[in-house]
């Protein structure tokens, strides 16, 4: 009867401390990639709860009917060699669910680390997500525009996040798009998304980078196409253009708020990858007439005046 008691008070802890508790971002997916990690991430939960259960079902039941009381004080136990069925389930239970796990993690990573399932056919909206201390550069080569510490993406159209830095390892990371992946210096590394539906959302760097690592954050916003082209056009009509001497400036350690800018930095600053990967992207001998790729404006950043971002706060 204690134990009853016991375990109630337990379960009753656990619902009053888990009622009070916001929604995990992991497990409030807004696209399909973050779909087939939150599934997964059920999954895992739901098997391990049996697990737990059952385990602690046969330690009950162990404990009870063996328990020293029930025995007369002259019993010894006898010497047994060993059961071959125990032994057997004690070891290829585990086995079974390594397996299964493993199984299971391939089948998803390959689906995440791809074109999302029903976008595949479609041409993505490519962004060059780049970071510093401590800030996030999102360019636009599509539309010729960049923006610092804020991301506007369209709904329904799949997304490609070409990520790299300008100083120590990061993690790019939207929870309810997907899940992380690194940014490093002299290298540009590939992440799949799209978002199902419109909604904000929080991005970070989950990837420990200094002193400044906490405030590195960015925040992410996913509305219609229709919206999306109405969002660019203003941003043509009232931002000013990004030029080299200002993107310099937000290289060096510190805090922005959220800017914007028409043209972007893989005019002057292209990303690593193809002919200049490996090279110190962002130095000044960086050659101003070469262009990242899918480029399709040339910006000539070189011979505009130096003028004040557009703050979009």
């Amino acid at each position: 009867m204690k134990t009853k008691w016991v375990l109630f008070a337990i379960l009753s802890t656990i619902v009053n401390l888990l009622s009070g508790c916001e929604s995990l971002a992991v497990l409030d997916p807004k696209g399909p990639q973050a779909q087939t990690q939150a599934n997964v991430i059920w999954l895992s939960i739901a098997i391990m709860t049996v697990i737990v259960i059952v385990v602690c079902a046969i330690l009950v039941f162990v404990l009870a009917k063996y328990r020293d009381s029930k025995l007369p004080k002259e019993y010894e136990p006898p010497y047994i060699e060993g059961n071959h069925i125990v032994e057997s389930i004690i070891v290829g239970v585990p086995i079974l669910i390594v397996i299964f796990f493993s199984v299971v993690s391939v089948i998803s990573n390959n689906k995440v680390e791809a074109t999302p399932e029903g976008y595949k056919g479609q041409d993505p909206l490519v962004i060059y997500a780049s970071s510093s201390d401590w800030k996030w550069h999102f360019s636009y080569p599509e539309n010729d525009i960049e923006t610092i510490n804020y991301l506007y993406i369209p709904t329904n159209r799949p997304l490609e996040f070409k990520l790299y830095s300008f100083g120590p390892i990061t993690s790019f990371w939207i929870p309810q798009l997907g899940g992380q992946k690194y940014a490093m210096s002299n290298m540009v590394t590939t992440l799949h998304l799209a978002a199902d539906e419109s909604g904000e959302m929080m991005g970070r760097n989950a990837n420990f980078s200094g002193k400044g690592f906490a405030e590195n954050t960015f925040h992410v916003e996913a509305i219609s196409q229709d919206k999306f082209d109405e969002w660019v056009k203003e941003v043509k009509e009232t931002a000013n253009p990004i030029t080299e001497v200002r993107f310099n400036e937000l290289l060096k350690p510190g805090h922005e708020g959220q800017l914007t800018f028409t043209g972007t930095h893989l005019g002057f600053s292209p990303a690593p990858e193809g002919e200049n990967a490996g090279h110190h992207h962002g130095s000044s001998d960086s050659n101003s007439n070469s262009k990242g790729e899918h480029m399709e404006h040339d910006h000539k950043s070189s011979n505009s005046k130096e003028k004040s971002a557009h703050n979009h706060e």
